[in-house]
């Protein structure tokens, strides 16, 4: 195998390009790979990245590090096209032509990661740079889910970047080393690919803690004979001694990685001689028993240092990492840190997902390679310390961020982001408005599952749809919990409003068309009558004739027009019953009393400022004077605005009639007993209130009451009472 520290320098030596990069494919990959490279390097010639690096020195890095992750030839392809769509226009269809639609793909889902960039990080963090940090790793799981191979290749590319950056260090970017840090090395490690983990995290601390850097580094130097000397001594001891039961074994020294190291010994907080893996070695058997039994030879061979064991055989890390690791005390007194693991559990180790995932050219998912995709899926997104500094940022603030977005996926593979408690219905809506309407049930997972029970990240969700039909209005209600998203609350609200407009329109048309009937006018241009009426069509006309706006006797005026009455020929006033609200309630000024109704846009109440506005049909409107509806229609038609004022209330009218209703609206924070406070407002003003509704989210109260007022100082009387009580935001008229 190809290490993953090979540098692009050794290709200068005796082994052609291609032939390299063939490494554990065979001799049927060369001439696609000589093809890649031709092509690559006739295109590239001598353009320079952002970076700065030579762009075929990095995309033949990247390919050599595919090589080592043992990528398919797909992969390999794709990292030396990586900057195609740069230089082409109409790269898609020129990679696809020369060497098939995967590898287009590939090199689309990569040049989609690379223009993806954390926000540097102000000293100490904040929570806006964790939730740009925490959008990007969203979309690369996005893209994970896509192809795992597209993930690697970007791993490799950053791993070449660093590299470049290590050998030219006036092109040194702090912002990119940081980024390195604290977003691929931990992706890197939930991979489990060690390696790229490791350089990642050596190569950007080497520039984020460069003094640092250099004096462990320079300690590990001033003992490496020493250090040698010891390991050499201890492996032979121990290869002899495991030879001795039996055991066929691998046992050499353990690379050190200098921010392991220091991470050591900042966490516990002690000094370079006292971390453990400073001198370390590493044993590879082939059967997990050996293991066992080797472990029990180290304990007999060097004193075991209490709680310095790890099972991860038994209990394996979450991204499947296996292996036993003990620390023990030399003769000399220091410790020393064994990792003991067979060649599967080594092999994983220094290729995490890609040892084990499988590709066939030119074959699609099945439903074994789909599930194993799901489930890496999921355990990206449960990763919590290797995201963020836990010194940095507060837990909860972390937990807040990183768990308000599940990530759900339909059987044919679609990956789909809902907000966290979403349902699945949510789940249809956002597929397809249709499959929201007629969703009946839904599978996650294979399983039946409750239409009002939260769905989690990494599960396959079925909807099951009737033939026809629509929403239940039990999905609006917050408490029954069936909708969380905002858009699939307006479609079905949308739904249900579209019903009753049709059924009204069913109505007004059965309504108009009795009326013509009627006068023996079923001739009529029903187009023309709506316009003539003042609307834009037909259906807004039968609307409006459904809902009441329009009575039949209007409809037959306006075909058979009869002779103005006066004082207002211009006025077509409605012979609907006058109601509390008409007659000498409202002065018309320079027109005298007419059929006037109190907007409900506004609802005006003595001793308000009022303005007329004559409508079609239905008399004048009167309107607050700061009402924005009106001020709308008075600068639409400024020419049916008419003063108004209000009147005196005769002596032989009834109580009832001096009433007038207002809405006032409540905002406040949520608490027990807040409905019954402000009740009591009401209560003690012998205030009548007809209409009451509340919503409460996030511990906010939203509220609005109808009451009905003789005046609005009674309104306002009862608003000041309101805004003394305990919470209360703000309180105003509606």
């Amino acid at each position: 195998m190809v290490s993953v520290q090979h540098s692009v320098a050794n290709t200068d030596g005796d082994t052609p390009v291609p032939e390299l990069l063939a490494s554990g494919l065979g001799p049927e990959a060369l001439p696609a790979l000589q093809d890649a490279v031709t092509w690559a390097q006739s295109l590239y010639q001598e353009r320079l990245l952002g970076s700065g690096e030579d762009a075929w020195h990095h995309a033949l890095g990247i390919a050599l590090i595919a090589v080592s992750l043992r990528l398919d030839l797909d992969a390999r392809i794709a990292a030396l096209l990586f900057a195609v769509p740069e230089y082409e226009a109409n790269a898609e269809e020129l990679i696809t032509e020369r060497f098939g639609g995967l590898v287009a793909k590939l090199v689309d889902g990569l040049r989609r990661l690379n223009r993806l960039h954390m926000v540097s990080h102000t000293p100490g963090g904040s929570p806006a740079d964790l939730h740009a940090q925490t959008e990007v790793l969203r979309k690369m799981v996005l893209a994970l889910a896509e192809d795992i191979r597209v993930v690697l290749l970007r791993l490799a590319s950053r791993v070449q970047t660093l590299r470049f950056f290590t050998a030219n260090r006036d092109s040194v970017s702090l912002d990119i080393a940081r980024e390195s840090m604290d977003l691929y090395a931990p992706l890197a490690n939930r991979l489990g690919v060690w390696q790229l983990k490791w350089e990642l995290e050596d190569l950007s601390f080497r520039f984020l803690e460069p003094d640092t850097y250099k004096r462990i580094a320079k300690q590990l130097d001033e003992r490496r004979v020493e250090r040698e000397v010891f390991i050499a001594e201890s492996i032979a001891r121990l290869k002899h001694d495991v030879e001795a039961i039996g055991v066929k074994a691998e046992v050499y020294g353990r690379p050190k990685h200098i921010y392991s190291i220091w991470n050591k010994m900042r966490n516990k907080n002690v000094d370079f001689d006292q971390v453990y893996d400073v001198r370390a070695f590493r044993v590879l058997v082939h059967e997990v028993r050996d293991c066992y039994a080797v472990l029990s030879l180290v304990h007999e061979l060097w004193e075991p240092i209490p709680k310095e064991f790890d099972d991860y055989i038994l209990k394996p890390k979450g991204n499947n990492y296996q292996s036993l690791h003990t620390a023990v005390r030399a003769a000399d007194g220091r410790a020393m840190e064994v990792q003991i693991r067979t060649y599967d559990m080594h092999r994983h180790a220094e290729l995490g997902v890609a040892a084990h995932w499988r590709y066939k050219e030119g074959a699609k998912n099945d439903g074994g390679a789909y599930d194993e995709k799901i489930a890496l899926l999921r355990e990206l997104l449960s990763w919590r310390e290797e995201v963020t500094d836990g010194a940095a940022w507060e837990q909860h603030t972390r937990r807040i961020a990183l768990d308000d977005t599940v990530y759900v996926a339909t059987p044919q593979g679609r990956v789909i982001d809902l907000p966290a408690g979403a349902t699945a219905i949510d789940f249809a809506y956002r597929l397809h408005t249709d499959l929201g309407h007629r969703c009946r049930g839904a599978k996650a997972n294979g399983q039946m599952v409750p239409l009002d029970r939260p769905l989690a990240s990494g599960q396959v969700v079925e909807i099951v749809v009737a033939k026809q039909g629509g929403p239940s209005r039990d999905w609006l209600n917050p408490q029954l919990g069936y909708l969380v998203t905002s858009n699939a609350r307006a479609k079905v609200r949308r739904w249900f409003v579209q019903q009753e407009e049709e059924e009204t329109m069913a109505h007004g048309r059965a309504i108009v068309t009795r009326e013509l009937q009627r006068g023996g006018l079923t001739q009529t241009n029903q187009e023309e009558l709506a316009a003539q009426l003042g609307f834009k069509d037909t259906s807004a006309f039968y609307l409006a004739v459904g809902r009441g706006d329009i009575s039949g006797r209007q409809i037959h005026n306006t075909l058979q027009p009869a002779v103005p009455t006066p004082p207002a020929p211009e006025l077509v006033i409605s012979e609907r019953r006058k109601t509390s609200h008409d007659d000498d309630r409202v002065l018309v000024v320079g027109v005298g009393r007419l059929l006037t109704q109190l907007a409900r846009c506004c609802k005006p109440v003595p001793p308000d400022a009022i303005q007329g506005f004559v409508t079609r049909g239905r008399g004048v409107s009167i309107h607050r004077d700061d009402c924005k509806s009106f001020l709308n229609l008075a600068q639409r038609h400024p020419e049916r605005v008419v003063p108004a004022e209000w009147g005196q209330q005769s002596a032989s009218k009834d109580a009832r009639a001096e009433v007038f209703s207002v809405d006032i609206a409540v905002n406040a924070s949520d608490r027990p007993g807040l409905l019954r406070d402000i009740s009591d407002v009401f209560t003690r003003d012998k205030l009548n209130v007809t209409g009451v509704n509340t919503i409460s989210k996030s511990g906010r109260a939203h509220m609005r009451f109808t009451i009905e007022v003789s005046s609005g100082a009674v309104a306002q009387k009862a608003i000041h009472q309101i805004a003394e009580i305990e919470g209360i935001v703000s309180v105003e008229r509606a």
